[in-house]
């Protein structure tokens, strides 16, 4: 999909899914992400997850990517670049940014990085804006949107079933 110094952006693969399972079984990655927390509980929820995210990427300017390591060929988690849903589940065209990591890979950068990568694709793509949704206390991703230089917009409950987050926006340069 696309790369960078460090990392490759791809599609995730069935191979990933022990990988998978190990970032998001565990309650300090899942407590961060979608409407409402959940982390996996088997491994056998692990494919059928594999396969919604691959159906997400049919679109090639969308998807939920796995990002591998260029020097270790380990998958350090998921970036995405996604359409936001409305709380009527229709969305208005709004894109969303994002990156769920493992915790091992906390800390080297790796979530600035591909967050720049995949804004950079969405604006050669098209976009005019493309947002980040962050949980109020994920001060991690907040500092990530910080280093992105996105504007905070506020609190919203606009997506993700009127769950709130703090809102923030990154224009086309």
């Amino acid at each position: 999909m696309f790369s960078t110094e460090r990392l490759t952006a791809r599609l995730w693969q069935h191979g990933d899914a022990e990988r998978a399972f190990d970032t998001y079984s565990r309650w300090e990655v899942a407590q961060w992400l979608g409407a409402t927390p959940k982390a996996l509980e088997s491994p056998a929820e692990v494919p059928a997850m594999i396969d919604r995210w691959r159906q997400r990427s049919a679109d090639p300017r969308y998807g939920i990517w796995a990002l591998e390591r260029k020097d270790t060929g380990v998958v350090a988690g998921s970036v995405i670049l996604i359409p936001l849903p409305d709380p009527d589940g229709t969305g208005n065209g709004e894109i969303e940014v994002g990156w769920h990591l493992h915790p091992d890979s906390w800390g080297h950068g790796f979530a600035t990085e591909a967050a720049t990568a995949a804004l950079a694709k969405g604006f050669a793509d098209g976009l005019t804006e493309i947002h980040a949704m962050v949980r109020p206390g994920n001060d991690r991703s907040a500092a990530v949107c910080r280093r992105l230089g996105m504007t905070p917009q506020g609190r919203t409950t606009r997506w993700y079933g009127g769950t709130e987050f703090d809102a923030f926006l990154a224009t086309r340069p």
